[in-house]
């Protein structure tokens, strides 16, 4: 089956994965992810992210449901679906003695199509056609005829923001020394692995998922361990595998990180689906928030009808008060005539939309309450 990028990637319908003793980690969810687009998976811990990873990347059967990577079962067709995937998991476990180098030879020979070192690059007809552009503007120079890498700007390829990628008439990161020049672990070649650092290993575990230029990539917390800039470099290095068309399926703790770089994500809570969609989307449907310093002399009952605003709900906390709205714009609105009409200035006022991290705790807090809720149900 032929996959065009205006095509599911991924298609995952109705999944199910049962665990022995009867233990349903995932409970029939439904998603798809599209060419070029990167996608969170997010979730507490035991919410079923790894479990429905696994599937995804062919290492289990599910118990019900259907999965297609590329248009294949990546169970069924692993030796299809695998050579066209890249999978960077929580832990690499690489032999400790082995150098950097050695590690990434290593691993290029299981790698089905990753090129030799020298080797020169060759075309690839599943990239973009030419003349596409990227989404955003890329500064580049050349490397290898058409390989590019950005400008050299902080540590990973030599660049605080590299945008890796090539055109549809150009070979891709293949060789070990590629990818390890890409994650700035050039110059640490020769190094033996157990004398890394455990950010330098999760750059390492990235490096190696990036052989054999994937289609698809699967990155398990991909910068946990990294330090700031560390994990800025390589939201960008996702940026610009994602601006070429690969497709980047990703896990994480961080939320800010889900905000920042997933096209869509879907939230996992108990093995179910609790929301899915953009980040804004998600944020949106949770309330906005106010906070202003009553002033001098008045109350809170000196305030017009907080209802009459759109205001869901509020709190106090000595002379500050702070405002829940799903109706922001009116809210403010609302509030600033007010205060302009009273002669009075709304002391550290703060104006803000919810934060994918306010969206995800009071999706899990809702799910968390009607799960209880039947369960109680149940019991009576």
């Amino acid at each position: 089956m032929n996959i065009n990028e205006h095509e599911h990637v991924i298609e995952v319908t109705d999944l199910r994965r049962v665990y022995g003793g009867g233990f349903e980690a995932v409970r029939g969810i439904s998603f798809s992810v599209e060419r070029g687009e990167v996608f969170a998976l997010l979730g507490t811990n035991g919410a079923g992210k790894t479990s429905t990873v696994e599937l995804l990347e062919g290492l289990a059967r599910p118990a019900g449901g259907r999965v297609r990577v590329l248009g294949h079962d990546p169970c069924a067709e692993r030796d299809v679906v695998r050579p066209r995937t890249g999978v960077m998991l929580q832990e690499g476990g690489f032999p400790s003695e082995l150098t950097v180098a050695e590690t990434a030879r290593m691993w290029a020979g299981c790698v089905s199509g990753a090129r030799p070192e020298g080797q020169s690059l060759s075309a690839n007809p599943r990239r973009p056609p030419a003349g596409r552009a990227l989404r955003r503007p890329v500064r580049v120079i050349a490397r290898r005829r058409s390989a590019l890498v950005a400008e050299p700007r902080g540590r990973f390829g030599n660049a605080a923001s590299v945008r890796a990628g090539r055109r549809s008439a150009g070979g891709g990161l293949r060789t070990g020394s590629e990818v390890l020049e890409l994650v700035g672990l050039a110059g640490k070649a020769g190094v033996r692995v157990k004398q890394l650092s455990g950010g330098e290993r999760r750059r390492l575990d990235l490096a190696l998922a990036l052989l054999g230029d994937p289609e698809v990539l699967f990155l398990d917390e991909p910068t946990t361990g990294l330090d700031a800039e560390g994990r800025r470099d390589t939201w960008e290095l996702v940026r610009g595998l994602r601006d070429t068309g690969t497709t980047v399926l990703l896990t994480t703790h961080y939320l800010e990180e889900a905000e920042g770089l997933a096209d869509r994500l879907a939230i996992l809570h108990e093995g179910r689906i609790a929301a899915a969609g953009t980040p804004a989307e998600v944020t949106a449907a949770q309330p906005a928030r106010i906070s202003f310093e009553l002033p001098e002399g008045y109350f809170l009952g000196d305030l017009p009808p907080l209802a009459d605003m759109g205001v869901s709900g509020h709190e106090v906390d000595g002379r500050v008060v702070r405002l829940r709205t799903r109706q922001l714009q009116r809210a403010a609105t609302g509030l600033l005539v007010w205060a302009e009409g009273a002669g009075v200035e709304l002391r550290r006022l703060d104006v803000r939309s919810a934060s994918l991290e306010e969206a995800f705790l009071g999706i899990a807090r809702e799910a968390s309450g009607a799960a209880e809720k039947t369960a109680k149900e149940y019991a009576a």
